[in-house]
């Protein structure tokens, strides 16, 4: 993991954009509100307008399919889509690019973290300007996870369900049932029963692997009344020492040293069959329904993340809504990439499906996504299961919306405890210490 690195050179970042605008002359975060005249004209020479797209996902995984949709109907605006590998250096790569003015007028944020950065460095646009669609409308409740300081600078656009994905096959040779609702210590259970000749019975994805902290600290909260900090929550330890414990004593999940030495291919272990249970998120579809680079002959079922909680009352997953797509705040082309983007999330983005991207817009046509979901692989997954971590699943979902540098900080320490270089109790005394730091610094 690199997020300090991504972290300080974002902040360098901001600086020199500070700089910039103060030369410029120009106080205003909200820069694209003062582009210049022509800025959502026709190019004079009667052009189309360009626009330009920034997003993780690989073009071939729907977002291709999805611009040629619109320039086939839009020959007056075209699209070009540009992909980002969305890690910490893809991230400060679209970052950099905006604040250089490089050729960026659209670009997801895969986490409210991100987009919360972006914001204050404004290069994302007050969508207020616009009042011609109404995101709460169109994406229910969860949308308002989204919003910062107040206001949206993006429209969250997909259903965004994380789950534990199992190779069905060996769970029920194992006679294990597909969960509903289960706990770590249940999730730990099948891992001990599934492993086999030396491999490991459950990998994860290192993005959602703190999620089961956020799973307690987004209802709970993550300051106490006092407002001091409260990682020091008796489930944090559970989740430090049950993880640890399926490294170190079960050999049931790889040790965080070696997934990150070996940068493992999570999805390709288990896909591939060495691995019969992956925590991801719902991105796993666009691999598994590629059956050329990733071929496998066992169904794919799908069960909740589980909750370190006893009582599944007081259990929060993560999921609700993603791919929070924001408009360049500099663009010169912003009614235009406005236009494109209320299409897209009404439903253009449907092809999107096929790399488990569902719309959330209440007016989109699910049925097509769903369609472009399963595509002729339907087969090959337990469908049931894959509706109820879609659709059905009744826990309360939250969004990850800690800061950065208190994500940073806490990375950083539980490392160092999962690779044995310091106690769980001097871990959780480290994340405590660095979270208070930063709340006093942010009063």
């Amino acid at each position: 993991m690199k997020k300090k690195a991504w972290f300080t050179g974002m902040a360098s970042l901001v600086l020199i954009m500070g700089v910039l605008a103060g030369c410029s002359g120009n106080g205003n975060s909200n820069a694209g509100s003062e582009a210049s005249p022509s800025a959502n004209a026709t190019a004079s020479s009667g052009d189309p307008i360009q626009l330009t797209m920034w997003g993780g996902v690989p073009p071939e995984s729907g977002p291709q399919a999805v611009v040629d949709a619109w320039n086939a109907e839009h020959p007056d605006i075209q699209v070009e889509y540009v992909r980002f590998v969305n890690d910490d250096e893809g991230n400060l790569k679209l970052d950099t690019a905006m604040m250089t003015g490089q050729d960026v007028d659209l670009f997801v944020n895969y986490t409210i973290s991100q987009a919360s950065k972006r914001v204050e460095a404004g290069l994302a646009l007050d969508l207020s300007k616009f009042s011609d669609y109404n995101i709460d409308e169109k994406m229910g409740p969860d949308a308002k996870s989204f919003l910062i300081d107040g206001k949206y600078y993006g429209v969250p656009t997909t259903k965004s369900p994380f789950f534990v994905a199992l190779n069905k096959d060996a769970l029920d040779a194992a006679g294990l049932e597909v969960p509903k609702e289960w706990t770590w210590d249940e999730l730990r259970e099948y891992a001990k029963q599934l492993k086999q000749d030396g491999g490991y019975g459950f990998i994860q994805h290192t993005e959602p692997y703190v999620d089961p902290i956020d799973s307690v600290l987004a209802k709970e909260g993550y300051t106490k009344a006092d407002g001091t900090s409260n990682l020091d929550h008796p489930l944090v330890k559970k989740w430090l020492e049950t993880l640890n414990a399926m490294m170190a004593e079960d050999k049931s999940t790889p040790p965080l040293g070696e997934q990150l030495t070996s940068k493992m291919p999570v999805e390709q272990e288990f896909l591939s069959g060495k691995a019969p249970m992956l925590n991801i998120g719902a991105w796993l579809l666009r691999s598994s329904n590629n059956f050329t680079d990733f071929p496998r002959d066992f169904k794919i079922a799908f069960a909740p993340v589980p909750r370190l909680t006893d009582n599944a009352a007081d259990y929060v997953t993560r999921g609700g809504l993603g791919d929070y797509i924001s408009i360049n705040a500099k663009s010169k082309h912003q009614e235009a990439a406005w236009e494109f983007l209320k299409w897209y999330a009404d439903g253009g983005m449907a092809p999107m499906a096929a790399g488990g991207r569902l719309p959330a817009s209440k007016d989109a046509d699910q049925d097509a996504a769903l369609e472009s979901l399963l595509g002729d692989k339907a087969d090959t997954y337990d469908v049931d299961s894959l509706m109820y971590v879609m659709f059905n699943n009744p826990a309360p979902t939250y969004v990850r919306s800690l800061p950065q540098e208190v994500m940073d900080a806490r990375a950083q320490e539980y490392e160092k405890y999962f690779l044995g270089t310091q106690s769980a109790d001097d871990t959780i005394a480290a994340m405590v210490k660095r979270h208070n730091e930063y709340l006093e610094q942010n009063q």
